[in-house]
């Protein structure tokens, strides 16, 4: 190891950290992730901690420059003046404390502790700023905080929605700051006024005044009954309003000889009735038959979901002479308005053939399909292209408000005779654009509990909805197109008070980087998640309005509407590259180049950090396998939690809550080979030191299985291969056809088994336990840090009207991964299959 070790190697107050990083999930204003829609961000409370903690030596380390301690010990006396700063172990202890407290949001514009922090790096890094690398960059977050402390930030990422949105947060709003906010809100406020005389009139006030804050939509189906062919209106619930004491709701009207179903608004209704669709069927109201799910995708396949001949329910309005919402059902005018509003979306399309102003792009190359992941819930409802998610008045909105933006570009572009700061700001305005389309789709829902429309992206994957919602761009309430410039506003305005230098950002490989070799003093990145999150297939729904905005701005990027498939390093049976499939030995074998890429840029000396979660064990091998292959050592494992316990994934399973940050350094070229039998205890050990300390920090079940991870592969990648006495490589997994042979990660499934039940049963014998008492007590112990009370992350959250795919709904009781269930049982010497059910 060349030079002292770096702070996070040594230590870091991860229990502070994590608390940081849970509250800021429900900090909204100027957060990044208000920005635009991007999938798994990491808070910026742990980016900015494990940054700095790996830009800092360690002072306690005796190859730490004496001028570093001194000038370390200067900076922190601020915070710090009553302690021995000139004692090493106490300088250590306070820099890890100013760590803990500069992850509060909070401190991220406090000039005082963002002078410190530079200061501190500074005097790290006399040669000059030292430069930080993250080859998945996804929405930004590590290289802004990289910035935010004085280092300089070179990102990339080969998605090119997430490239836009890197050039906004790293180049962008550090150039420009204030001014940039300032002319958002300026042409942002213009734009509104150009559209709302377009096409405000297709959003008519009530006679009384009252203006329509949303429009409440239904999908139909016929009922397939015996002789009663009634329109069925899918609704999952009829709420409208459930907020303390205000309680208002649909009730249907059915008219049997009619066959016909109507609604009328009731107050404080007592009972509600049931919604017409139970568990993916529908209830006729008339006849009470129940059409199946497979009858109801058979007849919405054709009409491409629904969403163009949807009926209109509701209407939500809000009036200035009477407080909150109102309610009324929709009318035939009503009707008659939303139908001309799709006439009028007709006639512009046909006067400009060169362009389509609905997107066309195809939603999966099959259909449907159920390898299309991330949006096969909708596919197989018919909606073949990203245009089939949209009501017609919603199209016309978008492609109106895209229309204006690209007028804004040229206008200011002509103002100013600054031809970079126009794209700026048309960039921010196209941003606003896509939160418009994130909340106004057809695939979004009434919340009856905060009265507001709820978003497309609840979650990491499209899921389908029988009653959406319609917003009112010019509504002044939630979701409407004030809302989505003034959080982009937000978002410039809290980056020109960090003051920032700015960055750069590009579009890019990770497998080939565009750096010398030995040229990068630090690599931190956030790689994709195995098989997690499909980024490509997603992101084609931003990819598709970005390209009708500020598409001929960013040629490199957006020149065409979709996104190549072939760059995303996921698990992803619906993708094929080169005639291979994305499996397993895709994922492990192109995260090796990546990581071997990584390795290629750093300079001797450097040290990366890699963030991973996942909750099955076939991830870890895949990741971890690729790390080892590329040539890196571990150093050291810090797990922070990152998730929510009550997000939908997480809800009665031991889902992650934690993601597991592993440092690594480059493995010498002729490291040796280790013995196994020296290693394999020294992991046991390793293993049960470590989870103590994680339960002290409140890690514990799923989170400190994997956490446990990062310790074992200290003792194991130092080496070039580990070996057996007879000279065999002990692999990090065992073969299928030698399960019992020595093996890295069954070694650490068992220490984790008797280190959690030792500290579970403490003084007692629980090797006497009978086995399927020790399993279920290990079963419970992973279990309990589910029950964390923490709150949930709004990206995630699933509408409560939302349908969510059968393979996504929560499973009832409690829930562990089989194959990590298995192999802990199997440590215990426990058989699942041998167990009685």
């Amino acid at each position: 190891m060349t030079g002292p070790r770096r702070l996070i190697e040594v230590d870091l107050p991860i229990k502070a950290i994590s608390a940081h990083a849970r509250r800021e999930k429900s900090i909204r204003h100027g957060h990044i992730s208000t920005l635009h829609i991007w999938w798994a961000r990491r808070p910026l409370a742990a980016c900015r901690a494990v940054v700095l903690a790996t830009l800092l030596p360690d002072p306690a380390d005796p190859a730490c420059p004496a001028e570093f301690r001194a000038k370390a010990a200067e900076a922190l006396r601020f915070r710090y003046g009553g302690r021995d700063l000139d004692d090493p172990l106490v300088l250590r202890r306070s820099l890890l404390d100013f760590i803990a407290e500069l992850a509060n949001w909070d401190r991220s514009t406090d000039r005082d502790y963002l002078a410190c922090a530079r200061t501190l790096v500074a005097a790290a890094h006399p040669e000059g700023p030292p430069l930080v690398v993250d080859p998945f960059a996804g929405g930004g977050a590590i290289p802004l905080e990289a910035l935010r402390l004085g280092a300089e930030a070179w990102a990339c990422d080969v998605n090119p929605v997430s490239a836009l949105l890197l050039k906004v947060v790293l180049e962008d709003i550090p150039r420009y700051g204030e001014r940039l906010a300032d002319a958002v809100r300026e042409w942002g406020e213009k734009v509104k006024e150009r559209v709302a005389a377009e096409i405000g009139r297709f959003y008519p006030p009530d006679p009384d005044g009252a203006v329509p804050i949303a429009y409440l939509w239904a999908r139909t189906v016929t009922c397939e009954g015996p002789g009663c062919g009634a329109e069925i209106p899918l609704l999952r619930q009829l709420w409208l309003a459930r907020k303390g004491k205000r309680q208002v709701a649909l009730r249907l009207r059915v008219e049997r000889e009619r066959k016909a179903v109507d609604f009328e608004v009731v107050e404080s209704p007592d009972p509600v009735q049931p919604g017409t669709v139970r568990n993916g069927s529908a209830v006729c109201p008339v006849c009470g038959f129940v059409t199946p799910r497979s009858s109801i995708e058979r007849q919405l396949r054709p009409r491409r979901g629904g969403s163009r001949d949807a009926r209109l329910v509701a209407v939500v309005l809000h009036s200035p002479a009477v407080r909150g919402r109102r309610y009324r059902t929709a009318t035939p005018d009503d009707a008659a308005t939303a139908l001309d509003a799709a006439m009028e979306l007709t006639r512009r399309q046909s006067h400009t053939p060169h362009l389509r102003l609905v997107p066309d792009g195809r939603l999966s190359p099959t259909r449907p399909s159920p390898a299309a992941r991330g949006v096969s819930a909708v596919t197989r409802y018919g909606m073949e292209t990203w245009g089939d998610l949209f009501l017609p008045r919603q199209a016309l909105a978008l492609s109106a408000f895209c229309a204006a933006v690209r007028g804004a570009h040229a206008e200011i572009a002509r103002e100013t005779g600054d031809a970079a700061f126009a794209r700026a700001v048309a960039t921010c305005l196209a941003i606003a654009v896509d939160r418009q389309a994130d909340y106004n789709s057809a695939l979004q829902s009434w919340h009856a509990t905060r009265e507001m429309p709820g978003h497309t992206f609840t979650r990491q994957a499209l899921g389908m909805v029988w009653d959406c919602v319609e917003v009112n761009p010019f509504s002044g309430a939630t979701g409407d197109w004030d809302g989505a410039v003034g959080w982009v506003e937000k978002v410039a305005r809290h980056g020109g008070a960090s003051a920032l230098q700015p960055g750069q950002a590009t579009r890019g490989d990770a497998r080939a980087l565009p750096l010398p070799d030995a040229s990068v003093a630090y690599v931190v990145s956030d790689p994709p998640y195995y098989d997690q999150i499909p980024y490509s297939d997603l992101s084609d729904f931003f990819a598709e309005w970005l390209h009708r905005t500020v598409g001929r701005l960013y040629p490199e990027l957006l020149a065409r509407p979709a996104v190549e498939k072939a760059g995303d390093l996921i698990v992803n049976a619906g993708h094929r590259v080169d005639g291979r499939a994305k499996g397993k030995a895709f994922f492990r074998d192109e995260m090796s180049r990546a990581l071997a890429e990584a390795r290629r840029v750093l300079a001797p000396g450097g040290t990366a950090v890699f963030v991973f979660a996942h909750k099955e064990t076939e991830g870890w091998e895949a990741l971890l396998g690729a790390l080892v292959k590329a040539g890196w050592t571990v150093t050291g494992s810090w797990p922070i939690e990152t998730e929510m316990a009550t997000r939908v994934r997480a809800r009665n399973a031991a889902s992650l809550q934690s993601s597991v940050h592993i440092v690594c350094r480059p493995r010498p070229e002729r490291a040796g080979v280790g013995s196994w039998r020296e290693v394999r205890p020294e992991v046991e050990r390793r293993i049960a030191e470590w989870l103590p300390r994680l339960a002290e920090e409140g890690i514990e079940g799923a989170d400190a299985i994997f956490a446990c991870l990062g310790p074992a592969l200290e003792a194991y990648s130092r080496y070039e291969r580990v070996e057996t006495a007879a000279g065999e490589p002990v692999p990090l997994s065992a073969p299928p056809e030698d399960p019992d042979a020595p093996a890295l990660l069954p070694t650490v499934w068992a220490a984790v088994a008797r280190t959690a039940l030792a500290m579970l049963f403490e003084g007692a014998e629980a090797e006497g336990f009978e086995e399927d008492a020790r399993l279920t007590a290990l079963w419970l112990w992973t279990l309990k840090a589910g029950a964390n009370g923490a709150s949930p992350a709004p990206e995630e959250e699933l509408a409560e009207d939302e349908e969510a795919p059968a393979s996504r709904q929560a499973p009832k009781g409690l829930a562990l991964d089989y194959d990590t269930a298995r192999k802990l049982a199997q440590a215990l010497g426990a058989h699942l299959e041998a167990l009685d059910h």
